[in-house]
């Protein structure tokens, strides 16, 4: 038997083609059509045929403008940087996909294909594990393998939420950014509905905010919550600052089910009045700048923060295509050939 060829794919969310409203409102299409989105199918059709697809797009489309770089959106050319980084080290085909949008996780696997790679290694780029995120990749992927591509071989990368490499570099680049005068730093993470939770916890163990903090419990492998506490946890720990000037929130809820709490506008919005008026925000549900952390905290939250009373507002970006995250992906690449 010879050796299988082996290739890597990286995928990340995805973006619209443009900024033009038709493009953004085909990208909310397909995006919030996914099931491991929105997972109540009624409330699905309601939310998109008579409150987003008709409105939203539109406010989207104006929003993308004012992060949109000259090259295009800045998710997918950081991502574009990346993967060019990584070629330029390992001689091993490359390629990257979106979930949703182009260039599609389906184009991405024909491109290795065609260089004659039997074995793939997917690489989602989310640290922590959560139904919208790593297990709809998995699952988009394996639905277009079994389609398009029988043959291949896919091994997946896990979620690498506590994986000291990656703390570390984590760490160094929120220190790096660190402003002098400083009375807390916000880990904002991107929120999900608490029901989410639930749904991917097969071991039925899970108690929102009773398991979280154990040191074990069989439903942390698939528990965003308690995923994004342990990053937190340990990059709070290798900055060596007090667990009392770090908060973590979550960003982004759409609708009036609950969601992960406390949210992060309340909080940019509660916190001058308490004194704290001297802040950084870190987004580490996010490796690659993007909508939610470009406009939605780097503008709208220091927004939200400076009226009500702030002083300073840092916004700390995302790893993107640092040396340190390309190193990381290396090493994680080596391991697995």
């Amino acid at each position: 038997m010879y050796p299988m060829k082996k290739g890597v794919l990286i995928i990340n969310l995805g973006s619209p083609d443009s900024t033009k409203t038709s493009d953004v409102r085909k990208y909310l299409r397909e995006f919030l059509s996914d099931p491991k989105v929105i997972d109540v199918w009624y409330v699905r059709n309601i939310i998109l045929n008579l409150f987003i697809l008709p409105f939203r797009p539109k406010k989207s489309a104006t929003a993308y403008r004012k992060i949109w770089w000259k090259e295009g959106s800045p998710l997918i050319v950081l991502t574009e940087r990346l993967l060019l980084k990584l070629r330029e080290r390992m001689d091993i085909p490359m390629a990257m996909g979106m979930r949703y949008g182009n260039p599609s996780i389906e184009s991405g696997l024909a491109e290795l294909k065609a260089q004659g790679c039997e074995h793939i290694f997917v690489i989602p780029l989310y640290p922590q594990y959560a139904m919208s995120t790593t297990e709809t990749v998995v699952d988009k992927t394996q639905e277009v393998q079994q389609k398009k591509f029988p043959g291949l071989k896919i091994d997946y990368m896990p979620p690498f939420y506590n994986d000291d490499e990656y703390i570390t570099i984590l760490a160094d680049s929120i220190q790096e950014k660190l402003p002098e005068k400083l009375d807390k730093i916000m880990f904002s993470y991107h929120g999900i509905p608490e029901r989410h939770i639930y749904k991917t916890d097969k071991t039925n163990t899970c108690e929102i905010g009773k398991c979280c903090f154990k040191d074990s419990n069989p439903s942390h492998p698939t528990c965003y919550r308690h995923q994004c506490y342990k990053t937190t946890e340990l990059t709070t720990a290798k900055l060596g600052v007090s667990k009392k000037q770090v908060m973590q929130t979550f960003q982004s809820r759409l609708g009036n089910d609950p969601w992960l709490q406390p949210y992060t506008d309340a909080t940019l919005e509660k916190w001058p009045e308490k004194g704290i008026k001297n802040i950084a925000v870190v987004a580490p549900a996010f490796v690659s700048d993007c909508l939610e952390t470009l406009e939605e905290i780097a503008m709208e939250g220091k927004e939200e923060f400076m009226e009500a009373g702030g002083e300073s507002f840092t916004y700390i970006p995302c790893l993107n295509d640092s040396k340190e995250f390309v190193d990381f992906l290396e090493n994680k690449i080596q391991k697995w050939q």
